[in-house]
């Protein structure tokens, strides 16, 4: 009971902060305004953008798919990609509960060992971290003065400020203490589950999903079709990076940027969902507006073309879990009844 309770208290802190961030972003805003712009924004191109995030939930089902043959599993398709519906729908309540909701949803429907999925979500969550790092790095050679004035002025900075109290060797010789510690006494409580008859069942969980990660990251190099994989790990990410581009023409003030703009939004765009909080609000709005500001947008229009993405992507999460949970529901009947 306790844990829950604390674990229920960490979830309204995260959410929270989302929401002082999303205060800040609008605090000085006319929020009529940004309402009547958003009102006006192009539906087709809104509507592309849809279209684009469907076509990377499918290619990402698809490449779940290929990390579990060599585990000896191959899942329907279908299945995978309502499970992965359903994990984004989750992390919009519980941050990072998402993972463990597709792994769960997909161990009850197609038989595969829950470790065996959280293995192979661990090396998506990898590889994916990898990616946005590729992305930076494009954006440094394009934009390399705007990203480091922009990490500098609106995320190294501001940390820096509020976490100057660091500076204090006191506290930094009671934060090198208390990490010690912390660590002493992870290492006792692993050696005392080694040296005795039996392990704990802490012990012997961890240990089986570090070895279910550890053989999640060698079907990679088990696959049979390692090009198909990389090709839908890039593509995955040339279609969010599409998602993102389309939708300036949504908005007169944000039509003429280029691909460039594109990129630097994606990344940026990707901290910000990156954030532990309930589906990024908060942390997406703030930093996406202070950075298309970057490019000559006021900040009311990034503000608008902030809430325009992330209102519309989390409108369709909604709607495909909504789905996914339906069809799950009707699919898993109709198995039940053939028996």
């Amino acid at each position: 009971m306790k844990n829950k309770f604390l674990s229920g208290l960490k979830y309204l802190f995260l959410f929270s902060i989302g929401l002082g961030l999303l205060w800040l972003t609008f605090r000085n805003e006319n929020l009529g305004e940004i309402f009547t712009k958003i009102s006006k924004a192009d539906p087709f191109w809104l509507g592309a953008s849809v279209v684009l995030a469907i076509g990377a939930f499918y290619s990402r089902a698809v490449r779940w798919v290929m990390l579990m043959e060599p585990l000896g599993f191959k899942p329907k398709l279908s299945s995978t990609l309502y499970a992965l519906f359903l994990g984004y729908f989750a992390n919009l309540a519980i941050p990072r509960i998402g993972e463990i909701t597709r792994c769960g949803a997909l161990a009850g429907r197609e038989k595969v060992p829950f470790n065996s999925l959280i293995g192979t979500v661990i090396v998506e969550r990898v590889i994916d971290l990898v990616m946005l790092f590729f992305s930076m790095f494009l954006v440094a050679v394009l934009e390399y003065d705007m990203l480091s004035k922009f990490l500098s002025d609106k995320v190294v900075g501001p940390l820096m400020l509020k976490f100057s109290f660091l500076q204090n060797p006191l506290v930094l010789i009671g934060i090198v203490i208390f990490t010690g510690t912390f660590f002493f006494l992870i290492w006792r409580f692993v050696s005392k589950g080694k040296s005795g008859k039996s392990e704990s069942a802490l012990v012997i969980k961890i240990r089986g999903i570090l070895h279910e990660v550890a053989s999640g990251f060698k079907t990679i190099l088990r696959m049979k079709n390692n090009g198909w994989f990389i090709f839908h790990t890039f593509f995955i990410w040339f279609l969010y990076f599409l998602m993102t581009w389309v939708c300036f023409f949504c908005l007169e003030s944000t039509a003429h940027l280029d691909m460039k703009a594109g990129l630097f939004v994606l990344v940026v765009g990707g901290l910000g969902m990156s954030a532990p909080v309930q589906g990024g609000i908060g942390a997406y709005h703030y930093i996406v507006s202070q950075g298309l500001q970057l490019f000559g947008v006021s900040s009311t229009d990034g503000i608008v073309y902030a809430t325009l993405v992330h209102t519309t992507q989390t409108i369709l999460v909604v709607v495909l879990g909504i789905f996914a949970l339906i069809m799950l529901f009707i699919t898993g009947k109709k198995k039940t009844e053939n028996g």
